[in-house]
């Protein structure tokens, strides 16, 4: 009944989207693309000014408002829930889920550019629609992926310091370590040290955020055929997109992958500007280091297993499960593992969300095109099987603010099933994603003129005294 409440939900989201468009309501500034120009950057030079207006006349008229209370509970808990921050390229709210610019996942689907008619979202379409606010035509999209393939040129000394590594080395080891050695070519930091006015800033930085996009597929997967295949690489093929390519490069020729792919990429890209890698390369650029210092720290918050990390615990737990229980495992077998591993001190990887508090939109899509492409994989009736055992548990609990899937919980299986089955590299995927959600923010950190962050801490003598003042008044 919860799988099919969460569908029926679901349904009647994409029925709304059906009968009247959202786009004039989604967001202020978001509109069809228009204009015929092709060109990213040129896009760019005419919104920024009006955005740089937008954020002046914000911070002149409101900048004293109250936006709401910090509690001692939220300052011991890591900052959970409070309103710090400002993210203009995705929102995430606790009950529909993340949306990009205004448009949910659902809309994101039905209203970007695909590879094939009733296709995946192409990533380069997102990369616009972060940037930009609009909706871009294919012909835009087209001319975004052409350009990502003449700025895929990644110089023999990154592979080099990837060689210095051992192969068993975590993936995201070595990525992160690839990611840094391509910050010898960042076109900010040389634009910096000659002297460039603040208000070009965002220039040189859209510079290397492109071309850090363009280029972070083939590291990943220059570390996916070091470990896993031999280090046996596959060239990029000029026909294919930026999802395809990536995928191409891996290993994977099936049209369904390269579609999977294309989804991966999209629905991971961003998720507004708390979480932890998204937030440390907020972080990192505010103090003016460049798009590749800033991502590759933000890669080194990726790799922990309460953040990106959980994709890769999440199919080895599965795994675990196959293994001890069988395939055929019953519902009652299902509840006994699950609650085994609670009672052992561990969590159910893959369910639960800091933010959230239903089932995670991008779990859904996933979910979706697991019945269209592969309904009768074992894993994924699982899957299934533990939408269905897992939250009633944790609810039972009690512990638990949202008990449903998140993300995690869907994409390994995805993964595994057309043979990409080495979990310990999941998170690298991710990593590729999340390139585009973490240097489109860079790009207007820059354009805005964000400030260096700085929060104020303070000790527990300092909370302990501020709660007895507090008290006696």
């Amino acid at each position: 009944m919860v799988f099919l409440k969460g569908v029926s939900a679901l349904s009647r989201l994409r029925s709304r989207v059906k009968q009247h468009s959202s786009l004039s309501n989604s967001v202020r500034w978001l509109q069809m693309q228009s204009s015929s120009d092709l060109d990213l950057h040129s896009q760019l030079k005419e919104l920024i000014p009006e955005q740089q207006e937008r954020l002046k006349k914000l911070r002149a008229e409101h900048g004293k408002v109250q936006l709401g209370n910090i509690t001692v509970d939220m300052v011991i808990g890591g900052m959970r829930g409070m309103t710090g921050l400002l993210w203009e390229t995705s929102l995430l709210d606790p009950d529909e889920g993340i949306r990009f610019r205004g448009l949910s996942i659902p809309e994101c689907q039905k209203l970007l550019p695909a590879a094939k008619p009733d296709g995946e979202p192409l990533p380069e379409g997102l990369l616009w629609l972060l940037l930009t606010g609009k909706v871009p035509s294919k012909a835009q999209v087209d001319a975004l992926s052409q350009e990502l393939r003449d700025r895929a040129v990644v110089p023999d000394y990154v592979f080099k310091a990837i060689d210095a590594l051992p192969v068993s080395a975590h993936p995201m080891t070595q990525f992160a370590t690839g990611v840094m050695a391509l910050q010898v070519q960042s076109e900010f930091q040389k634009a910096y040290e000659k002297g460039i006015s603040k208000l070009k800033y965002w220039e040189p930085t859209y510079e290397d955020a492109l071309s850090l996009i363009a280029r972070v597929p083939l590291v990943a997967s220059y570390v996916y055929r070091r470990m896993y295949k031999d280090g046996k690489f596959i060239p990029m093929d000029d026909s294919l997109d930026y999802g395809g390519n990536f995928s191409h490069m891996l290993g994977f020729s099936s049209h369904q992958m390269h579609e999977l792919m294309r989804l991966y990429v999209t629905i991971h890209s961003d998720h507004e500007g708390g979480n932890v890698s998204a937030h440390t390369g907020h972080l990192v650029g505010s103090a003016l280091s460049d798009p590749y210092l800033s991502f590759a720290a933000a890669l080194n918050g990726l790799a922990g297993p309460l953040h990106g990390l959980a994709n890769q615990e999440v199919l080895l737990w599965i795994k675990s499960v196959v293994e001890e229980c069988g395939e055929n495992i019953s519902k009652e077998q299902l509840k006994d593992y699950v609650w085994k591993t609670l009672n052992g001190g561990k969590v159910v990887p893959g369910f639960g969300h800091g933010v959230l508090r239903k089932t995670d939109p991008r779990y859904m899509c996933q979910r979706e095109f697991a019945l269209k492409h592969l309904p009768d994989d074992p894993l994924f009736k699982l899957v299934s099987q533990l939408y269905e055992v897992v939250p009633p548990i944790l609810t039972e609990l009690g512990k638990v603010k949202n008990p449903w899937p998140n993300v995690d919980a869907h994409s390994g299986v995805l993964l595994n099933h057309f043979g990409l089955t080495e979990a310990r590299y999941y998170t690298v995927l991710f990593g590729v994603s999340r390139s585009i959600g973490i240097c489109s923010q860079l790009i207007w950190d820059r354009a805005l003129g964000l400030p260096l962050e700085r929060p104020k801490s303070v000790t527990m003598d300092w909370l302990e005294n501020y709660c007895k003042k507090a008290k006696a008044a």
